[in-house]
C-alpha cells in the first residue's frame, strides 16, 4: 500500500483530545509506582522535587512534544525525519521505549484486572495471606498469563478502531469514571481516625531523607508518568489540528496527571498510616499493604477494593492504548500499513515480550539473560526508565532548542500569532539550555546506578545500533 492511501486521523474534539492525552499521562505510574516510590523516597520531600521537575521539565518536554508532533503532522519517527533525516534515529528511541515499555505493562495490568475478580471473590478474607496470595499469583505460570493476554485484547479493540472512533471515545468515557472512583476512596481515607500521619508523611517535607537516588527517581517518575520520551505526545499531537492551544493544553495535561498521583497518594496513605502499616515496602504497596488496608475497614473494604482495582485497570488502559499507538502510528505513516493489520502485527510482537516477563517471575525466574544478569520483566523496565526515557528527552530537548527554527515554534505555539504565550521566551531558553543540562546530569546518574554492567552496555549499545542504522527504518 502507498503511504498516500493511508488518510491522516484527527480527534474529533478537543475534550477527547485532552482526555486521551491525560490518560497516555495517566497510568500505573500514577497510581502504581508514584505512591510506592513516595512511599520509598521519604513521602513529602520526593513529592516536592517531583512536582518541581514537572513544572520546570516535564509541561516544557510536553509542549515541545506538541508542537513538534503537530508541526510534521507525523508521529514519532516521521515527526524527527520530517526536520532532518539525521535526527530519525531520535524518533526511533521514542518508539522502541514504548514498544519495549509494553512487554512489560499489560503483565501489571492484568495483574490489576485479577485483583478485581478476587476482590469478589475474597482476597480480604484473611488479612494473614494476602501477601502470600501476591507472591502465588505472579509466579504463576498460567494465570498471570491468562490475564495479561485478557489486558491486551482490550487495548487491541480500542486502538484498531483508530483514533476518534477508539482512543477518543474510550477516554471520553474512562478518565471521568478513574476521577471519580478515586475521589470516592480518597474520601474514605482521609475519614479514617489517624489519617492525619499520612498527610503529614505526604505533605511535610524531611529533606534529611534526600538522597542522589531521590532526584533520579523524581525526574524518572516525571517522564514515565506524563509519558514523556516515548513518543507518545508526539503521536498523539500529529492528530492536533492547527486551532489548539498547545501550551495550555499541556498544562492542562499535566495537571491531570499530578492530580491523580495525589489522589492516588490521598487514596493510599491516609489509609495505610491509621492502620499502622508501612509506606516503604515497593511496588508491592498497591497489591498487598493496600488489600490489607481496606481488608482492616470490615464489609466496606470488599467494595472499595473492588472500586479500588477498577480504577487502577482503568489508568493502566487509558496509557497503554497510547503506548500501542506510538508502534502502530509508525507502522501507519512511515510504512504504508493499513490500522488494523499494523494492530495486530504490532500487538501480537508485544505479546510475545509479554508472556516472557510474565515467566522470568515465575517459570523462569531463575533464568537471567547472560550478560546482562538479570530477567525479561526487568529487562524491559530498567532500560526504558534507567537510559531511554531520559536520552529520549534530552534528544528533544536538543533538537527542538538548537536544531529547529525558532520563529517557526513561535508560530506553531502562536498558531501563527493568533493566541498568546508570554512565556515563549522562557521557555526557549528553558528547552534550549538549561533542561539538556538537567537532564543529562540526571541520565548520567541513572545509567550509572545500574548495578550490572552488562545491562547498562546492552542499553547504550542500542542506542548506538539506532543511531548508526535508522536512517534504514
Amino acid at each position: 500500500m502507498e503511504k498516500s492511501v493511508v488518510k491522516r486521523e484527527n480527534w474529533g474534539s478537543k475534550i477527547g483530545f485532552i482526555m486521551a492525552a491525560a490518560g497516555s499521562a495517566v497510568g500505573l505510574g500514577n497510581i502504581w509506582r508514584f505512591p510506592y516510590l513516595l512511599g520509598e523516597n521519604g513521602g513529602a520531600a520526593f513529592l516536592l522535587i517531583y512536582l518541581v521537575f514537572v513544572v520546570f521539565i516535564g509541561i516544557s518536554i510536553m509542549i515541545a512534544e506538541f508542537a513538534v508532533g503537530r508541526k510534521s503532522n507525523r508521529a514519532a519517527v516521521g515527526a524527527f525525519k520530517s526536520q532532518s533525516g539525521g535526527w530519525t534515529f531520535a524518533g526511533v528511541i521514542g518508539v522502541l521505549s514504548a514498544f519495549f515499555i509494553m512487554g512489560f505493562y499489560p503483565v501489571v495490568g492484568g495483574w490489576s484486572m485479577s485483583y478485581i475478580v478476587k476482590s469478589f471473590t475474597g482476597l480480604l478474607g484473611n488479612p494473614e495471606a494476602i501477601g502470600g496470595t501476591f507472591g502465588a499469583f505472579i509466579t504463576g505460570s498460567t494465570q498471570p498469563l491468562i490475564w495479561m493476554l485478557a489486558f491486551l485484547v482490550l487495548n487491541v479493540l480500542i486502538v484498531a478502531k483508530g483514533i476518534a472512533g477508539g482512543i477518543e471515545k474510550a477516554a471520553k468515557l474512562l478518565m471521568p469514571v478513574l476521577f471519580g472512583l478515586l475521589v470516592l476512596i480518597a474520601f474514605r481515607s482521609l475519614t479514617l481516625t489517624g489519617a492525619a500521619a499520612g498527610l503529614s508523611y505526604m505533605f511535610k517535607p524531611d529533606f534529611s531523607a534526600v538522597t542522589g537516588q531521590t532526584w533520579l527517581a523524581a525526574l524518572g517518575q516525571a517522564f514515565f508518568s506524563l509519558s514523556l520520551g516515548m513518543g507518545c505526545m508526539i503521536t498523539y499531537g500529529s492528530y492536533l489540528n492547527k486551532k489548539e492551544d498547545l501550551v495550555s493544553n499541556a498544562v492542562l495535561v499535566t495537571g491531570m496527571d499530578v492530580g491523580v498521583a495525589l489522589l492516588a497518594g490521598l487514596a493510599m496513605f491516609p489509609a495505610i498510616f491509621a492502620m499502622g502499616m508501612e509506606p516503604d515496602v515497593g511496588p508491592g504497596l498497591v497489591f498487598v499493604v493496600i488489600p490489607s488496608v481496606f481488608a482492616a475497614m470490615g464489609s466496606i473494604g470488599t467494595l472499595l477494593s473492588i472500586i479500588f482495582f477498577i480504577a487502577l485497570t482503568v489508568a493502566a488502559l487509558t496509557s497503554s492504548v497510547s503506548l500501542m499507538e506510538v508502534a502502530v502510528a509508525y507502522f501507519i505513516d512511515e510504512k504504508g500499513v493499513e490500522r488494523k493489520k499494523a494492530v495486530y502485527g504490532v500487538s501480537s510482537a508485544m505479546g510475545v515480550l509479554c508472556v516472557l516477563s510474565s515467566l522470568s517471575l515465575g517459570a523462569m525466574a531463575g533464568f537471567t539473560i547472560p550478560g546482562l544478569g538479570v530477567g525479561f520483566f526487568d529487562l524491559f523496565d530498567y532500560i526504558t526508565d534507567k537510559i531511554f526515557l531520559s536520552i529520549g528527552g534530552l534528544l528533544l530537548a536538543i533538537f527542538v532548542g538548537w536544531f529547529l527554527d525558532k520563529e517557526e515554534l513561535r508560530q506553531e505555539l502562536t498558531n501563527g500569532g493568533t493566541i498568546q504565550f508570554g512565556l515563549f521566551e522562557a521557555w526557549h531558553a528553558l528547552i534550549k539550555y538549561v533542561i539538556p543540562v538537567a537532564i543529562a546530569i540526571v541520565a548520567v546518574a541513572g545509567i550509572a546506578s545500574i548495578e550490572q554492567t552488562g545491562l547498562m552496555v546492552f542499553g547504550l549499545l542500542i542506542i548506538v545500533v539506532l543511531a548508526v542504522f535508522s536512517k534504514k527504518l
